[in-house]
């Protein structure tokens, strides 16, 4: 295993201090995001969250993660 994972998110390289692979729900957890509050595409496949933790993240995957906010009128 490596030492560090390196993906590309939204379009940009990122390097994470966590092994490569490593589960989906580590890699949000590592990336410092609330799993509630966002959905995830990987290599243009979105993933349930109840799936995340059996999804492993490999070098050079491809991650998209948008966020929800809350607010209106």
């Amino acid at each position: 295993m490596d030492q560090s994972l390196t993906v590309q998110l939204n379009g940009q390289t990122r390097k994470l201090d966590i092994p490569a692979p490593s589960p989906l729900d580590v890699v949000v957890a590592a990336l410092e995001l609330k799993s509630d509050r966002v959905a995830v595409e990987l290599n243009g496949e979105i993933v349930r969250r109840s799936a995340w933790a059996d999804t492993a993240v490999h070098n050079s995957d491809k991650l998209e993660i948008v966020h929800f906010v809350g607010g209106g009128c």
